[in-house]
């Protein structure tokens, strides 16, 4: 009952008319970065957070939220009309969202995944809603013991949980810990790896890495890869969205089970990516029409794209109440919170009431007017595509430039920021991943107070030996696996 009073009252905050604004002007900037294929959610947050700087705490988060909301929606776009996935969870859409609209059902499948993609962020809020405060509320008996031991656990679920080769998840986590640890250390008060720099005592700025990494890098691959766009025309008219939403009850097993394992995949680190995949190959694998499935089957839609939204939003439950991300745009978000002087985990609920509920009802209120906009304004966005790169490129490199500037207003940080965007290029070109280094440049300063402090007092409890115990596990996993397929094999 008090979530639903606290939730009425994050309403009255979300439904201000200036967090109305920055909601629909995040959709918008969130759906063209969806539509651009290479940027990406974190991408587009990290490029975007210094436009939040000048806004009150509760108005930039809602904003940087509302972009992730459109990006999610906008990689459907790109991915049905032109077959080209603008978002990596996108791809498993295109497999039968192309050759629909090859079929002249671009309409139809279009409904679908954008209906689909609020279904299933739908269920993750409402997840969300009802879950965070319990686990909020739990983990404020937890100390430095067992802050350490959750840090422990999503640096293991990163390597063991997500489908990247281990050894590169963790030499990009390692990366991370050692950029984590330049600057004033917190304990002893000396100084490390700052090499005479002046301007590095307080080590990376977290905003620097990420617009170089995502912003930059990204645009040298895409650069690189010369992306041209050729695809067809979409129009969806209030006739095809009916017709198409009369339909869609008749897959409602599809859909439940899609946000299921949506929301697991994104409360563990695996991330939507694998969650689209794997739902759409278990709704191929029962659905009565599975042999249709890559022709232009809807419930080939429909899977994939549940499943990512619904990730992609339960990827914000561990950030919000336990203060870990389970995605690279979490994050980001995670470290926008930082900046602003918030402290993601369970003491946000405590003290910072009006602001965590006021996020939790513009999810809600995001992810409705995300539907709304991309129905309406499907040919618009498309038309986006028809713009050469060579446009887009330098006007992104323009903004990131102007973001990294603007933080402390130094020539030094555009530097490093062109740095990181060459480090980004070079781990992308090698299949590195970045979303480990991320989680570690944000969290590795934190892990280390963590651990250092607990070493001062006592380690062992059940709580703690406990998650530790769940960290090893998620680490070995993938091992633990193929010891129970050869077990089976060698007892059948």
């Amino acid at each position: 009952m008090e979530e639903i009073v606290n939730l009425f009252h994050g309403f009255a905050v979300a439904l201000q008319p200036f967090n109305i604004m920055v909601m629909l002007v995040g959709i918008v900037l969130g759906v063209i970065i969806g539509v651009l294929p290479g940027l990406g959610g974190a991408n587009g947050v990290a490029i975007l957070l210094p436009l939040t700087f000048s806004m009150p705490p509760t108005s930039a988060i809602i904003m940087l939220s509302c972009i992730y909301w459109g990006a999610l929606f906008g990689g459907a776009i790109t991915s049905i009309l032109f077959n080209i996935p603008g978002e990596p969870w996108s791809v498993a859409t295109t497999f039968d969202g192309y050759p629909m609209a090859q079929q002249g059902k671009a309409g139809e499948a279009l409904t679908a995944a954008f209906t689909s993609s609020f279904v299933g962020a739908l269920f993750a809020v409402v997840m969300i809603t009802l879950v965070a405060p319990l686990v909020a509320s739990f983990a404020l008996q937890f100390g430095p013991a067992e802050k350490f031991a959750v840090y422990f656990l999503a640096f293991c679920s990163f390597v063991g949980l997500s489908k990247e080769p281990p050894f590169k998840t963790i030499a990009a986590m390692m990366m991370g810990f050692a950029l984590a640890a330049v600057g004033l250390d917190s304990i002893t008060g000396q100084l490390r790896l700052t090499f005479g720099f002046t301007e590095m005592l307080n080590g990376f700025d977290f905003l620097i890495a990420v617009i170089g990494l995502f912003g930059i890098g990204e645009i040298l691959i895409t650069m690189e890869e010369g992306l041209s766009f050729r695809g067809g025309k979409a129009k969806i008219d209030l006739r095809v969205v009916l017709q198409t939403w009369k339909s869609l009850p008749a897959y409602w097993m599809t859909s439940l089970r899609s946000c299921v394992i949506g929301c697991w995949m994104g409360i563990t680190p695996a991330g939507a990516t694998p969650a689209s995949f794997m739902s759409y190959g278990i709704a191929k694998r029962v659905s009565k029409n599975g042999n249709n499935f890559g022709k232009g089957e809807i419930e080939g839609v429909i899977a994939p794209e549940t499943a990512a939204h619904a990730a992609g939003t339960a990827a914000l439950l561990p950030m919000l109440s336990l203060g870990v991300p389970g995605s690279p745009t979490a994050a980001v978000l995670l470290g926008g919170l930082l900046i602003w002087g918030l402290q993601p985990g369970p003491m946000l609920f405590v003290e910072q009431k009006e602001f965590v509920w006021g996020l939790i009802a513009s999810m809600y209120l995001g992810n409705l007017f995300g539907l709304i906009v991309v129905l309406t304004c499907v040919p618009i966005f498309a038309a986006i595509l028809r713009v050469p790169f060579s446009i887009i490129a330098p006007l992104i490199l323009v903004l990131c430039a102007i973001g990294a500037y603007s933080v402390h207003s130094s020539t030094f940080d555009v530097m490093l920021m062109l740095v990181f965007g060459v480090v980004g290029y070079l781990l992308k070109k090698c299949n590195y991943p970045l979303a480990p280094l991320v989680l570690a440049i944000v969290l590795g300063d934190k892990a280390e107070e963590a651990f250092r402090q607990s070493l001062l007092g006592s380690f062992s409890n059940p709580l703690v030996s406990t998650i530790m115990v769940l960290g090893l596990i998620a680490l070995f996993w993938s091992a633990i696996q193929e010891g129970f397929s050869r077990l089976r094999t060698a007892t059948a």
